[in-house]
């Protein structure tokens, strides 16, 4: 039977639910150092957040007075008896959505366990100050994962565990308890490059370096005006995120799908079709995508990224009738971002609506 406090924090992680736990300490200069490289190189594009908080996203102390060790914990989503994900890639009718946000927006559940966690070390040793996050301020959460001993971040800058590959969340639980740590995971990466080789649209500028503002994941979620047209076609049908370069991580090959029905695919988001979306009034919208972590992204950007996708899939077949016809029905929506984008896709098949 677990004997001291931080192994019984990994028993009660595990009876919770999640699939590994570990301890960080509070101080990370190498990934202070790192991050703000990053921001220097304009890296975070219009993720202006990224940049607000200073050190306190690398100083956890500095956030939440009093922390002295983070809790970092790790949740599998890998959805089962998914699609063939190249195929479907493959197919420019299909609609493709980062496995992520196929299911139900994961926060809610993760912030539930981890204040169950914190209720157990509490019952245990008294009131303590401490604070859950699941990605909702400014925490670097891979390198504090990494620190725990969780796994190392890849050079497509994921988190990769050697027995679980890469398909989970992260979440943290700053404490003020002075237990003792884990030792940091090391990097298994090698020579391998295959995320850096499939990226669409060479994102991954160097090893370990992400220029987001190439990052169809940013582009379609993050990025609230126009894609820019020269990137347009190398998001092929990605309408809500991009999962390429973990695809090809060698070491998804030991991920476990989940058990957890809320990441389960729901609507049928795992096999429905460009067209199937964009018809979805916003009321629609709205109703599928509730508790999804799509929604935030609103109907207005949803039709954007779809647009995009239907202007590729004319391209590869001009003269495809029903995705012509989904996109006119579109061409004098109220949105000057959804028209502009409807007018790029229409003139890939050779087709102009008018202004």
């Amino acid at each position: 039977m677990p004997t001291t406090l931080e192994q019984r924090i990994k028993r009660w992680a595990a009876e919770l639910g999640f699939q590994a736990c570990g301890i960080a300490g509070v101080e990370q200069p190498e990934a202070e150092a790192w991050y703000l490289d990053w921001l220097a190189r304009g890296y975070h594009g219009e993720m202006d957040f990224m940049a607000r908080h200073g050190t306190r996203r690398s100083r956890p102390a500095e956030l939440e007075p009093g922390t002295l060790r983070v809790i970092s914990v790790r949740l599998d989503y890998l959805p089962p008896a998914l699609p063939d994900p190249w195929a479907r890639l493959a197919d420019p009718h299909a609609a493709t959505v980062s496995r992520y946000a196929l299911g139900r927006d994961y926060h809610k559940l993760m912030r539930q366990r981890l204040q169950k966690l914190a209720d157990r070390i509490e019952a245990e040793v008294g009131a303590f100050p401490y604070r859950a996050f699941a990605d909702s301020a400014p925490v670097l959460e891979k390198p504090l994962a990494q620190q725990a001993g969780l796994g190392w971040q890849g050079k497509h800058s994921n988190l990769i565990h050697r027995d679980a590959g890469s398909w989970f969340f992260l979440g943290e639980l700053y404490v003020g308890l002075a237990i003792p740590i884990d030792a940091p995971a090391d990097n298994h990466c090698g020579s391998c490059q295959a995320c850096i080789d499939v990226c669409p649209t060479r994102a991954i500028v160097a090893p370990y370096q992400v220029d987001a503002r190439l990052c169809i994941s940013y582009l379609t979620i993050e990025l609230h005006g126009p894609i820019p047209e020269a990137l347009r076609p190398a998001l092929g049908n990605r309408i809500y995120g991009c999962d390429d370069c973990q695809l090809v991580c060698p070491w998804n090959k030991f991920a476990i799908p989940t058990s957890e029905d809320d990441f389960h695919p729901r609507h049928g988001l795992d096999r429905a079709t460009l067209i199937d979306l964009f018809v979805w009034d916003e009321a629609e919208f709205l109703r599928r995508t509730e508790g999804s972590a799509i929604r935030r992204i609103g109907h207005e950007r949803w039709l954007r990224n779809l647009a995009v996708a239907l202007g590729n899939a004319l391209r590869a077949a001009p003269d495809d009738a029903a995705t012509r016809t989904a996109l006119l029905a579109r061409a004098a929506h109220p949105s000057p971002l959804v028209r502009e984008h409807v007018r790029w896709a229409l003139a890939q098949g050779d087709y102009t609506a008018a202004s």
